[in-house]
């Protein structure tokens, strides 16, 4: 796919907002490596911390330009907004500082990405903002990192390929991961917010973010799984994946966009469900037990204040994650089984090299914002399509490209 740009009259391409964070950090690499020809900024509200950052990024990064604003501060956000083309956010967490820059986007016509994981934030973005992005054609697209590219992506294309291949939609597609990695500042401060908040408790929904009236008919295979099984399509134990609250509604959101849209690849009683994968044999059944019981305790634990203050300080702080070798060694698989109701079966795969929450991420969200940025025209439903969007409602095939160009391996192929 050629890669393009227009002219917009903006003094930046893309900012990167919250650049001097962990994550933020790597998006400023990245971009110093793969951003060639493109204009970019740093912002945040701590100038001598981003310009920090751009220093230590080389000669990729010296052309920058550094933007400073608060994440409270409505008037620097919309300068911010009002002088970019794209914003790709990792302040977070986002219920506390992602609704302002957001509102920003949406007044300004920029687009957004982010790496959220906060679906209740982002139920909140869809009530207030999906109708006037949609009419003017403003992307706002959270959910573009580890959480959710991998299951939204990857049961879309298995569902295109279902489509392709058999002319038939999917009626059900699910999802078993494998990862190897650690945990960031960022991502902890957003699950103890979302635990003292009680916004943990919208979570239970299992079509949050789903338009108003689109829910199946028969909605018990979309529950939560609380309890390990033996799965035959994936030859494992599986067992409850901490990241499936999340992955999930998004998915079940592509879904519901597409199935009565342009997009025939799933059906009107769609369900999606996914897994970790613990392995074969009675040890592998052993260890999903003990996480999935794990998991039950951990998340009661949490709903509490002593033990959230535990955890903040036991955990990596704000701006604090895993060690560059930590992360250059992690790794994640996403498998996929789709199903029609003709009786047809596609698998599907993405999987890639580099910590999932961290050097995955960064790749994700980076690529969903240059895929902004270069390929407007490309983009479903065209440069004019808007709303509050999903990875594969948003972005779609320009998105898979790109990531299997950067290495990636995502199956089947886009068309």
């Amino acid at each position: 796919m050629k890669s393009k740009r227009t002219s917009s009259g903006r003094t930046y391409d893309v900012v990167l907002y919250g650049a001097s964070g962990f994550v933020g950090r790597q998006t400023v690499a990245y971009f110093a490596q793969h951003a060639a020809g493109l204009r970019w900024a740093l912002g945040g509200r701590a100038p001598a911390k981003l310009e920090a950052v751009r220093d230590a990024c080389g000669a990729g990064a010296v052309a920058a330009g550094i933007v400073v604003a608060d994440a409270n501060d409505a008037k620097a956000l919309a300068a911010l907004a009002r002088g970019t083309r794209v914003v790709l956010s990792t302040a977070g967490p986002f219920a506390l500082y992602g609704s302002e820059l957001v509102t920003a986007c949406v007044k300004q016509r920029t687009h957004y990405v982010d790496i959220t994981g906060e679906t209740p934030w982002v139920r909140e973005q869809i009530d207030r903002h999906h109708v006037q992005a949609g009419k003017e054609g403003t992307r706002i697209i959270p959910c573009c990192g580890f959480d959710s590219v991998p299951s939204d992506l990857g049961a879309w294309l298995v569902a295109e390929a279902m489509q392709r291949q058999h002319r038939e939609p999917c009626i059900r597609v699910k999802a078993c991961f494998s990862m190897r990695g650690g945990l960031n500042g960022g991502t902890l401060a957003s699950l103890l917010n979302a635990m003292a908040s009680g916004q943990n408790r919208m979570v239970a929904d299992p079509f949050l973010l789903n338009p108003a009236g689109a829910r199946p008919r028969n909605a018990a295979d979309d529950a939560d799984p609380v309890v390990p099984h033996r799965d035959a399509d994936f030859d494992a134990w599986v067992g409850p994946f901490i990241m499936g609250p999340v992955n999930t509604r998004v998915v079940r959101r592509s879904a519901a966009l597409l199935s009565g849209g342009r997009d025939a690849a799933y059906a009107a009683d769609f369900h999606y469900q996914e897994y970790l994968r613990f392995g074969r044999g009675p040890v592998a059944a052993l260890a999903a037990a003990g996480v999935s019981v794990g998991m039950t305790l951990g998340q009661g634990a949490l709903r509490f204040a002593p033990n959230r203050r535990i955890a903040s300080a036991l955990g990596p702080g704000p701006g604090e994650g895993p060690s560059e070798r930590t992360m250059d060694r992690g790794s994640f698989r996403c498998e996929l089984v789709g199903r029609s109701a003709g009786g047809h079966v596609l698998r599907g795969r993405i999987s890639g090299t580099g910590d999932p929450g961290n050097r995955a991420t960064t790749k994700f969200v980076c690529e969903a914002a240059l895929a902004l940025a270069l390929a407007p025209d490309d983009l479903p439903g065209g440069a004019a399509a808007g709303g509050v969007l999903t990875p594969a409602t948003g972005l779609g095939t320009v998105l898979a490209e790109r990531l299997r160009a950067a290495g990636m391996t995502l199956t089947p192929l886009p068309s």
